[in-house]
């Protein structure tokens, strides 16, 4: 069950435990619940990249090889990704 603190924190505990929480808790909808629960930030474009990007060990293998090719294609792969998310 959900809880509201007076400060509007949000609680959730089981019936039998609500002793525990602290003074001025009142019990609440999960609809009530769900309007208090913050919203996270959508992701910036530094975390949506750094997901996106190859692995450096592709980029590592391709140039212990001397594959220009697989060079080409790691570097093709990150302009790929600056291109589908640009700075803002």
């Amino acid at each position: 069950m959900y809880y509201k603190a007076p400060d509007n924190a949000l609680h959730f505990i089981e019936p039998a435990f609500a002793h525990m929480l602290p003074e001025g808790c009142t019990p609440i909808t999960d609809a009530e619940a769900e309007a208090l629960r913050p919203v996270p930030p959508a992701p910036a474009y530094k975390e949506l990249r750094a997901a996106a990007y190859p692995p450096v060990a592709d980029y590592l293998d391709a140039i212990i090889k001397g594959d220009e090719a697989q060079v080409r294609a790691y570097k093709d792969a990150c302009l790929a990704v600056k291109a589908k998310y640009p700075k803002p």
